[in-house]
């Protein structure tokens, strides 16, 4: 399902490229051979016949994709399938929204992939997702797709959760890896997949960041550098309100909303506490598990990022 790039002698390991498909009978090929193929050289006996896994993106790879990449490897086995899509999906682009300017490199984002275990890339244009225009039918996120993200960027989530579906029954994969850091994202397709009792199993994958503290998004390239510093705010705030945590719900909210109130060049779209199932905001007197969401705009640039936190009962003085 991929080719081996060799390397020169002392050089290091092999580079396994993998195989770019473009259309749906291309993926349906892909899936056959794999399927037909017998267990990898090497494998070992115990190995067993493997999973597929996938791993969704509209690509502009960076390493937080190449993590979710290399967990993918993980959870499909060395017997396994490993599916990247690369498609930057029309749907969940709002009016105004960056879809024509979205980062798009398709050959840079296949050589980024070698060697970390992908055997097949996915990357069909919008009329091999959409045969018959935009769909008439369409996936709808309920309640968890018109708050936080849904408020400000109506129609989002139906977007993202009609393509990851798609995209589901094309690639039909065991195993699906999302990153933690779009929480909400990763809450709703978990919804979807229980509530449409869709075969697959969502693992989500810890948020990768810069040594400084930064999330790696793909939209980290829109920033100057005097932008990048600013944005450095959001992941300030999310420490300082983790930190506030034994002081309860109210001081995790304060002392991020602090941080984020005394940044130059920030405009907060909203920060909030919520349950980490149903995405509904907290009560003051919440204790327990609970993530801490922010969203905000540095310069022309949109940027989420959040952060678990275990909330302690606010002590009365």
């Amino acid at each position: 399902m991929s080719t081996e790039t060799t390397t020169p002698s002392g050089a290091g390991p092999a580079q396994r490229t993998p195989l770019v498909v473009r259309t749906r009978p291309e993926l349906q090929d892909a899936q056959m051979r794999w399927a037909l193929s017998g267990p990898l050289e090497g494998a070992g006996p115990d190995a067993g016949p493997g999973q597929r896994a996938v791993v969704m993106t509209m690509g502009a790879l960076h390493e937080g994709h190449l993590e979710l990449v290399r967990r993918a490897r993980a959870e499909a086995g060395p017997n396994g399938q490993v599916v990247v899509t690369i498609f930057v999906n029309p749907l969940q682009f709002g009016a105004g929204e960056d879809l024509d300017k979205y980062p798009r490199d398709l050959e840079g984002d296949v050589a980024r992939l070698a060697g970390v275990g992908a055997d097949v890339v996915f990357a069909p244009t919008p009329d091999v997702v959409y045969p018959d225009g935009d769909p008439v039918v369409r996936v709808s996120a309920g309640r968890v797709g018109e708050v936080l993200e849904g408020e400000f960027r109506p129609g989002h989530m139906d977007g993202v959760l009609t393509v990851v579906l798609k995209l589901m029954h094309l690639v039909r994969p065991d195993v699906a890896l999302f990153g933690e850091k779009d929480a909400q994202q990763l809450l709703a397709v978990r919804r979807m997949v229980r509530d449409l009792e869709v075969p697959v199993e969502v693992v989500g994958v810890p948020t990768v960041r810069e040594p400084d503290g930064l999330a790696l998004s793909s939209r980290n390239a829109y920033l100057a550098p005097d932008e990048r510093e600013q944005a450095l705010t959001l992941s300030r705030a999310l420490r300082a309100g983790a930190a506030a945590a034994d002081r309860g719900a109210a001081g995790v909210i304060n002392d991020a909303r602090e941080v984020l109130d005394g940044a130059d060049g920030v405009v907060v779209d909203y920060l909030a506490l919520v349950d980490p199932v149903t995405v509904d905001a907290v009560t003051d007197d919440f204790s327990g598990p609970a993530l801490l969401l922010v969203a905000a705009r540095v310069g022309s640039t949109r940027l989420i990022d959040n952060q678990a936190v275990e909330v302690s009962p606010e002590v009365q003085r």
